[in-house]
Parts: C-alpha cells; structure tokens; sequence
C-alpha cells in the first residue's frame, strides 16, 4: 500500500519541471534501488515499522494543464516488518500478496504552483489499485526538480480496512485501521514530445 504512495508523489516531480523546448510534457522516471517506502502502523501494545519495495515506476505530466499518465508499481510480497511471523499473516491474511501480487498508482492530475528549479508542494490526484479494488485517493507531496532529476516525499495514511483488508486485530491486540506511508523518491526526468 505505502508503495502506490510513493507513485503519487512522483506524478507531481514533472509537473514542477517545465521544460524549455516546445515540448508540453514532462517524462519521469524513478529509479527503484534509489527510491524507499516506510510504513507504520500502530498497535494497542507497539507500533510496527516496515518497508515495500518498488518495481518501477514511469509518469507522463502535461506541465500546461497538470493532466498526468503512466503507472507507479509496488511488489506486494516485499512487506516486510522484520518479524517473520507477523509477516506471513500479512501476506496470507490480510494483502493476500500471492494473489494479488502488485500495488499500483495511476496518477490523473497535479494541483498547486510549481517551481521550474527548486522546492515545490503540491497535491497528487489519483488511482490507488490495492488488493484488487481501485480507490480515489490525494497524496500531499513536496518535490524538487533540478535540470534532468528529481527528489519527492510524502506522507500519507491508506485506510486500508475501510478500504475492505482484514481486520489483523484479535482479543489482546487491536490496529489502528490506517496505515501511515512515508515515500521518499529519486528518479530522471526529461521533456516528451507525447508520443
């Protein structure tokens, strides 16, 4: 889940790069070894920390109209709190992951002012794909966009047992029905010529 996070904060890096050329549109590209996805979720007892790998992620923001494509994927499979055993319910349970093998963000617009060269804040509109249902969802993310790359973060909560998961909760312990994403994205960038 936090992975899709990471995917909407991407889609607002090109929009903040706008290119010189002709060219109306922003190709961004992230780069998975470079990029991290955090998650936290608290318990009655402990909060628990973990991570999500990304699989790749390719985004196309027209800078004049803030329209965006493309698709940011998350392995499901690689949740990992560092617990083995709460990770395997968390697999089998409750993203069922062998089933349901990625997390996927469709970015569709950008909102908010964007800098050509610096720091910028801006809000992600999009599809959040998780455990096979498509929710709308709005990602607050600050980017900087320098010449041919970018760096994004953000933080955000995914309800994800409003969202219909199962609950993990039992007797003893009982979990926060959010889970708290926190990305924190590299990747390249370049002017499109849309095709």
């Amino acid at each position: 889940m936090l992975a899709l996070a990471a995917l909407l904060v991407l889609s607002a890096l090109p929009q903040h790069a706008t290119p010189q050329s002709s060219s109306r549109e922003i190709l961004l590209e992230i780069d998975p070894a470079q990029s991290k996805v955090h998650w936290t979720l608290s318990t009655t007892f402990h909060t628990v920390h973990g991570t999500f790998v990304l699989r790749k992620g390719t985004m196309r923001v027209d800078f004049a109209t803030g329209e965006a494509s493309g698709e940011i994927i998350v392995d499901a499979a690689s949740g990992n709190s560092g617990d083995t055993g709460r990770d395997k319910k968390m697999h089998k349970d409750v993203l069922e992951s062998s089933r349901y093998t990625e997390i996927v963000f469709r970015p569709k617009h950008v909102e908010g002012e964007i800098t050509m060269q610096g720091t910028s804040t801006v809000q992600v509109h999009g599809v959040f794909l998780l455990h096979g249902s498509e929710h709308e969802m709005t990602v607050p993310v600050q980017a900087e966009l320098n010449a041919d790359h970018w760096t994004a973060s953000s933080k955000f909560t995914v309800p994800f047992i409003d969202w219909g998961l199962k609950n993990p909760s039992n007797f003893f312990a009982k979990v926060n029905h959010a889970v708290e994403i926190e990305l924190e994205l590299k990747g390249s960038l370049k002017a499109s010529n849309g095709s």
